[in-house]
């Protein structure tokens, strides 16, 4: 008898996935995942990335097998052999139809039409965005290059959508056994980040009901738990973002009208993070590390190893970007404000291509995100979709001033100013030679030189 399975991609929730409960409903009593590491390291993932999905999956075979559902993990290598691996797969088992939620970057693109040309049969689901690509778009019929303009669009659409909460997976059989095969084996490097779902629910509720209504003032302060601790779940697809909005509904109801709301405030994250993959979807050379606004690609880019390789180590001598950099590599996050920071410190005054910053993030973030990251980097770099000029650039030491005041942050991540007082903690140098003190970076660059030099080098 034919089948129905469903596959696994980074849609790794048994709730609110769609696609999934379509897949048992009509009749799938089996899941499929591809295992693509050789895919996923040739695009920078990371490693704690990595753990914390193969750490996901194992739980998921664990708990569909008590749902009386089978999940057979396989190696994908990467995506160009993955269809006839899948076709020969198909054949074996007799499966009619596979269900899946659809991913928007190029190579999975690509991947998915090779599936069908083989006459595997994908029904395939939005799952990851809130509305399908190519469905916000101007008069004209075109995508939104500006974000304003298309958050506008998007709550035109959206305002009066109840987003479900919901679409729970219960057991269809009797439980069966699941045995993890080893190719799921962690080394443990994400064990900080807890994959089981009652633990993220609690995470998700104290979010709900304790943070969210004070984001707008709390998620710039890196000192503090202010934002939502939810985008490795959201990277990975552990978390739906539909419930994520249903579920602030919940509590406030007409959060999509009162836009200068608290709560709004996160929604519009949210937003910015569907931008991102609109955008990516109609402009697939985003995939590609082709800058946006095409008039950038005559910027000269510095490029000088040795500042890059400050930067990476948090040897800047700036503490902001310093603290920033080492939250990063010793814990593989990092608070947005600050991404934004060090973003606009290696682009402007370091004059460092941001494809260089782009992949470094991906090589060390737990919730790297190939269209957020690439938005979210060349919106720093004034390559992207951006309504802000190239003047833009972030002096790192008003910042550090504005968001981190006291040097709470700081003193967390650069242990040499510990002793330093809030004064002078966001730059220290005057102060520490004033004592002899050496064992603190020097800046590599001094920032208003650095600024005038980004001017010349854009304006160009």
């Amino acid at each position: 008898m034919n089948k129905t399975i469903f596959w696994f991609r980074r849609d790794l929730r048994l709730h609110g996935n769609e696609a999934l409960i379509h897949a048992i409903n009509n009749g799938a009593k089996e899941a499929l995942f591809f295992m693509c590491e050789k895919q996923w390291q040739k695009h920078n993932t990371s490693e704690i990335q990595l753990d914390m999905l193969k750490r996901r999956v194992a739980y998921l075979g664990e708990e569909l097998a008590k749902r009386g559902i089978k999940l057979t993990v396989l190696e994908g290598e990467d995506f160009k052999g993955l269809p006839n691996k899948l076709k020969h797969f198909v054949e074996q088992n007799a499966i009619a139809a596979i269900y899946a939620n659809r991913e928007y970057e190029i190579n999975e693109l690509h991947r998915d039409k090779a599936c069908s040309e083989l006459g595997i049969d994908l029904c395939l689901y939005d799952g990851d965005v809130l509305s399908p690509p190519g469905s916000i778009v101007t008069k004209g019929g075109e995508m939104f290059k500006v974000f304003t303009p298309f958050k506008k669009a998007w709550l035109s659409v959206n305002c009066g959508r109840i987003f479900p909460v919901g679409c729970r997976l219960e057991a269809i059989g009797s439980a069966i056994d699941w045995v993890k095969p080893e190719i799921l084996a962690s080394n443990g490097e994400s064990d900080k980040w807890p994959i089981e779902d009652h633990v993220i629910e609690q995470v998700v509720t104290q979010f709900i009901y304790e943070k969210v209504h004070k984001y707008d003032v709390q998620r710039d302060i890196p000192s503090i738990k202010g934002t939502s601790g939810l985008s490795p779940y959201l990277a990975l697809g552990i978390v739906s973002v539909s419930e994520l909005i249903g579920r602030i509904q919940s509590e406030t109801p007409d959060v999509l009208i009162r836009t200068k709301s608290a709560e709004f405030a996160y929604v519009n994250e949210l937003i910015w993070r569907e931008f991102y993959r609109h955008l990516m979807f109609v402009f697939p050379k985003l995939c590609k590390g082709f800058n946006f606004n095409e008039k950038y690609n005559a910027v000269n880019w510095l490029n000088q190893e040795s500042q890059f390789k400050a930067w990476c180590e948090g040897k800047t001598g700036y503490p902001i970007v310093d603290a920033a950099m080492r939250q990063l590599n010793q814990t593989g996050w990092m608070h947005n404000r600050l991404r934004m920071i060090v973003a606009s410190f290696l682009t402007k005054h370091l004059l460092i291509d941001w494809r260089w910053g782009e992949a470094y993030f991906m090589s060390k973030l737990i919730d790297g995100d190939l269209a957020s990251n690439n938005g979210g980097w060349q919106w720093a770099a004034s390559t992207g979709c951006d309504a802000q000029p190239y003047f833009r650039i972030f002096n790192p030491i008003t910042q550090s001033e504005k968001f981190d005041p006291d040097g709470t942050f700081i003193r967390k991540y650069v242990h040499e100013l510990e002793s330093v007082p809030a004064k002078y903690i966001h730059f220290p140098h005057d102060y520490l030679s004033a004592f002899g003190e050496t064992n603190y970076s020097a800046p590599i660059v001094e920032h208003k030189a650095a600024r005038e030099r980004a001017l010349a080098a854009f304006k160009v």
